[in-house]
């Protein structure tokens, strides 16, 4: 199995399940459980890809305090090379509270430590024995931001393949540098609501026809409404699994690593997409984003009884 390289940020996630209703200001909810977990987008894909079976390096910074140390020996026992993630002394590690609802999450974060890797961190030598470079959290990673289209490019002239998962711009400005991005990125996985921001367009498939200019293939996640692409100029939809979600958080992440999984495997642009949808389906079964993230067979499994149903 080819190896994916993952450069990102990693942090602790507590999660506060069972929530009502989003708390207002100056008043109180109560939530049914809480978990600590770990977290980020890049972290969580990386789980994902080698709960798969799928062999993973990361790269990335931590905290030199307690929770880093959760971070490292969390994706350590999962089978992930941590050897190029580096506590730093004078970091915190970052902390994401996820306020999880039946069908919808809200996320706060103090980025800490995630927001210190740039693309100067990251030598040509990473590179070596990986064939696929992904990033996620784009508009989070200020300081890898900057250079994210010349760590692709390297990747590139590496032979590696690269992926983005943009994830939510907190400034709301969606600012035209993702564009420019993207030059070098092969596979694009926005969510439906950065899509229409990035696009600005408010119809995902007009959002999509207006993506076709760039030349990375954009895969849009819709939740609980499955995923979306063009192909060859018509539009591919695939739904998600039906399930009773416990938590949805890092859905979208292990969409990403079951759709990257199949897609370094040779499968075809729509079994790639209802792999990932199994994936993120299962996913929402525990408490944070990696509790229930599948093996490959269990995905398969999955897949077999949509097909026989």
């Amino acid at each position: 199995m080819r190896k994916v390289l993952v450069a990102g940020e990693i942090n602790v996630d507590l999660v506060l399940r069972g929530c009502p209703i989003f708390p207002a200001p100056g008043k109180e909810v109560v939530v049914d459980d809480l978990g600590m977990v770990l977290g980020s987008a890049s972290a969580i894909c990386a789980m994902g890809l080698a709960r798969l079976g799928t062999p993973v390096s990361f790269v990335g910074k931590v905290g030199a305090d307690s929770w880093g140390a959760f971070c490292r020996e969390t994706m350590a026992g999962a089978g992930i090379d941590v050897a190029r993630v580096r506590a730093e002394p004078e970091l915190k590690t970052g902390v994401t509270v996820a306020i999880s609802g039946p069908s919808d999450r809200a996320l706060v974060t103090f980025l800490g430590s995630s927001a210190e890797l740039g693309a100067d961190d990251i030598g040509d030598d990473v590179f070596e024995g990986a064939a696929h470079l992904h990033v996620s959290s784009y508009y989070l990673q200020k300081k890898l931001r900057p250079g994210c289209r010349a760590l692709f490019e390297r990747a590139h002239r590496a032979g590696l393949t690269t992926s983005l998962d943009p994830g939510y711009d907190p400034s709301e400005r969606w600012s035209d540098d993702l564009l420019s991005t993207l030059a070098e990125v092969d596979l694009f996985f926005p969510n439906e609501v950065e899509l229409q921001r990035i696009a600005r367009r408010e119809d995902v498939v007009e959002a999509l026809h207006a993506m076709e200019s760039v030349p990375a293939k954009t895969v849009a996640k819709l939740g609980a409404e499955g995923a979306i692409t063009l192909h060859r100029g018509e539009v591919v939809r695939v739904p998600a699994f039906p399930v009773q979600p416990v938590d949805t958080t890092g859905a979208g992440d292990s969409f990403n690593a079951g759709f990257l999984h199949a897609w370094l495997g040779g499968d075809s642009l729509v079994e790639c997409m209802r792999f990932g949808a199994a994936c993120a389906s299962l996913s929402t079964l525990g408490i944070g984003g990696t509790a229930s993230q599948p093996t490959r067979d269990q995905a398969l499994s999955v897949l077999r009884r949509r097909k026989q149903d």
